[in-house]
């Protein structure tokens, strides 16, 4: 049950660090409870869409942070269509559940803001954007300060060294950015699986897995350790 006077709001879940960092700062929040994660799974391989996080360490993520996971499949590949219809069925499910806000990792991206906004318009549900508008480069550092570890899972090559894949999201890595790249790839220069963080109970016990190039991306798969 929610706290009298809070709103009760669903979080998506990436599985990556912007995804933990907004539940931290949500957390925070005097109005706002987060009371579930909301990911969409790639039916086809079972695992989270884009990050190519397997299902495992996602759950783990989800006991971790003592909420309850609701998975969103979705076909591969997905059209739009399909992906706003398995959408429409989470949000008719958060409608009967009392629930009133849906807020998201997106930092500065102005289109998807809108599209989102959008498409929760007709529903009553209101989205809610934690880090918003947040310089990415001092917010990147402060996701580090604050505890924060995660790993790179997918590299766009076209921007980024693929060897970077399967690295830990640190200093280091901060410093070998080019430049134009964004400090927290709010461009889809990288993905991340944040495994240890003041938003967890404890850290996720994860080993490197294979590296593989697929669909353009190079994706370092991460194991349950």
């Amino acid at each position: 049950m929610s706290a009298p006077g809070k709103t009760k709001a669903l979080l998506a879940w990436s599985s990556g660090k912007d995804s933990a960092w907004s539940l931290q700062v949500l957390r925070a929040e005097a109005q706002v409870e987060v009371v579930a994660l909301l990911t969409t799974i790639n039916q086809a391989f079972d695992r989270v869409a884009m990050h190519a996080v397997r299902t495992q360490l996602l759950r783990a993520q989800a006991d971790a942070a003592g909420l309850p996971l609701w998975p969103v499949p979705i076909p591969w590949p997905c059209s739009n269509a399909e992906y706003e219809a398995a959408m429409g069925v989470a949000m008719a499910r958060a409608r009967r559940e009392g629930i009133g806000a849906v807020a998201f990792g997106d930092l500065f991206l102005e289109d998807i803001r809108r599209y989102r906004e959008e498409r929760l318009a007709p529903t009553g549900i209101v989205p809610l954007f934690p880090l918003w508008g947040r310089p990415t480069e001092p917010l990147a550092r402060e996701m580090i300060a604050g505890g924060l570890r995660a790993r790179l899972t997918c590299v766009d090559p076209r921007v980024l060294d693929a060897r970077l894949a399967g690295r830990d999201f640190d200093g280091e890595l901060l410093a070998e950015l080019p430049a134009g790249v964004d400090p927290c790839g709010e461009r889809g220069e990288f993905h991340t699986f944040a495994y240890e963080g003041p938003m967890f109970s404890r850290p996720i016990s994860i080993r490197s897995g294979e590296v593989v190039t697929r669909d353009g991306f190079v994706f370092a798969d991460l194991v349950p350790a």
